[in-house]
């Protein structure tokens, strides 16, 4: 009786399977498809903030017109700094359920990882 284990073809690392997605065309469509809302997404926020403290710095009269009572246009732009910010969010929540999240499960379901449900999307 012998001890040895039969000769059998290695399994494939889990490096090599990650290195693999990595290097696939649907990954990099992935990354392209990531990169071609945030970094946009990331250029208008930070124009449209750097307008509003530019204003701030240099258009006082303009930031201190009252528009009704003691509400100036200072004070609306800044409400709609966090207007700006939650609709962007909301608009990458819906990117991501339509382009992002459907290529990330099916790599995931690829490499063999188990998916857990996340739960309703909406």
């Amino acid at each position: 009786m012998s001890t040895d284990t039969p000769a059998s073809a290695p399994a494939e690392s889990v490096t090599e399977r990650y290195l693999a997605v990595q290097r696939s065309d649907e990954f990099a469509g992935l990354r392209r498809a990531l990169r071609g809302f945030v970094f946009p997404m990331t250029v208008a926020f930070f124009l449209w903030y750097a307008l509003y403290v530019i204003l701030s710095a240099y258009a006082r009269d303009l930031m201190g017109t009252r528009i009704i009572g003691n509400i100036n246009v200072a004070l609306v732009f800044g409400l709609l700094q966090f207007v700006s910010t939650f609709l962007i969010a909301w608009l990458y929540s819906r990117y991501a359920d339509r382009r992002v999240d459907p290529v990330a499960d099916r790599i995931r379901a690829e490499i063999g990882e188990v998916t857990h449900d996340r739960g309703p999307r909406g």
